[in-house]
């Protein structure tokens, strides 16, 4: 059970307000705030919960029957400023959009997603949280004249994972190049067909692939893709009220330093990108 973290009681007053309206956000001792802090509603009283893969380390995870990882971490502090408990829900990436768009099954997705006018169609976005890239792998025992994705044409398989920004780039840059490319639920179990030999290479975004091939044997990064792209979490668009109090719990968690902590503690010895360093 992961922790819970229970709401200040601010007298009885505010109270009857929060089981009329939903959950608010608690105010910071000693500030006056210029507005009222919005209010939201969550599928549980008290509990907010968040969609997820929980197989994309260093993202998301389990060890040893715990959620962890970096968005696991900045999903929680998220949910401790609004007075909520996390109930993490296990959902496959290409439908976890959808899912959370129509509600009942979970409030937010926290799975290292990138954000794009197509998903945001489907779905609000919170404001970003993370700069990433994609990245090409192959084995460099099978194929070590593969060293760039010019190399990759015709009698190539390139493995990616269903729904993600990544299967996408291999679609628009690698398939006219005459690659064929071989779609996974997970990037794990790409990486690991790569590492046996069924597939030339693995086009998945780059934190994840480096953590995934450290216990593989002879699969290497040889080039990364600067794509620009930035992660953000989801939301329903029928609750715009959440996204706003998810955004306003970032933006504390950046300032007063919180965010470097927790990005120091999964990419060690990676500067903090300047839009996400303390100002306060």
């Amino acid at each position: 059970m992961r922790r819970r973290q229970s709401m200040a009681l601010l007298g009885a007053v505010v109270a009857i307000m929060v089981a009329a309206v939903g959950c608010k956000k608690a105010e910071q001792p000693g500030t006056t705030p210029t507005e009222p802090a919005p209010a939201f509603t969550t599928i549980k009283d008290g509990v907010l919960q968040v969609g997820s893969c929980l197989d994309y380390a260093p993202f998301e995870s389990i060890e040893g029957g715990d959620e962890v990882g970096f968005d696991v971490d900045l999903a929680e502090e998220i949910a401790t400023r609004l007075g909520l408990t996390v109930e993490w829900v296990r959902a496959e990436f290409d439908t976890i959009f959808t899912t959370v768009a129509a509600g009942g099954q979970f409030d937010m997705v926290a799975a290292a997603s990138t954000i794009t006018e197509e998903r945001q169609e489907v779905v609000d976005f919170s404001d970003p949280y993370y700069n990433s890239r994609q990245s090409l792998a192959v084995n460099t025992t099978e194929t070590p004249d593969i060293a760039s994705t010019a190399d990759i044409g015709e009698g190539h398989t390139v493995g990616v994972q269903s729904g993600t920004t990544g299967a996408d780039w291999a679609e628009e840059n690698l398939v006219p190049q005459g690659a064929e490319l071989k779609t996974f639920q997970a990037a794990p179990d790409a990486l690991r067909d790569l590492e046996a030999g069924g597939i030339t290479a693995v086009v998945n975004d780059e934190p994840s692939t480096a953590d995934i091939i450290t216990d593989l044997q002879g699969v290497e990064i040889v080039e990364p893709i600067d794509t620009n792209e930035r992660y953000g979490f989801a939301l329903s668009k029928d609750n715009a009220e959440l996204t706003e109090a998810v955004n306003g719990a970032l933006a504390e968690i950046i300032a007063d330093g919180t965010y470097a902590t927790i990005f120091g503690k999964y990419f060690p010895g990676v500067e903090v990108p300047a839009e996400f360093q303390a100002t306060a």
